[in-house]
């Protein structure tokens, strides 16, 4: 497939604008033709995962995505398309696959002691959708460190 293009689905959340992140998407866009799109799996958080986890989350998911999107652009060098999806990351990718036509896909979480979506195991079962991915085990998201070290006791 030398010359074509591949369409690379990135999944993040609160990992979207960190360095491991973007160092990776560096990489894969240095190893060959790419389209890159980001998709945000809106994230409810507290009660809301109950109440109403269709709405919760998407403001926040659409927060992370815009501050995402010039990082990422800037380590592609070229432009970088994206989209809040549902709070399942799941199901979130696989609409995303039925919607768009997707070559590989990068997975970022958070640390594995601190992320859901390691403990659902979410790279795994993305790999049982026959597509390669990539798995990036993100550092904390940059607003989360501001804040653990404004805690400092």
């Amino acid at each position: 497939m030398t010359g074509t293009v591949r369409r690379v689905l990135i999944v993040a959340n609160r990992t979207a604008a960190t360095e491991r992140l973007l160092e990776a998407v560096r990489q894969r866009a240095q190893a060959g033709p790419a389209e890159f799109h980001l998709l945000v799996p809106a994230t409810p958080r507290g009660l809301h995962r109950v109440v109403d986890p269709e709405v919760a989350g998407r403001q926040e998911a659409a927060a992370q995505l815009a501050l995402a999107l010039e990082p990422l652009r800037e380590a592609v060098g070229a432009d970088v398309s994206g989209h809040v999806g549902d709070a399942d990351p799941m199901a979130a990718i696989s609409d995303t696959l039925h919607e768009r036509e997707i070559h590989e896909i990068i997975i970022s979480t958070l640390p594995r002691r601190l992320s859901r979506w390691v403990h659902l195991d979410l790279p795994s079962k993305v790999r049982g959708l026959g597509k390669p991915v990539t798995h990036v085990e993100g550092e904390r998201a940059p607003t989360e460190q501001v804040l653990l070290s404004g805690r400092a006791a």
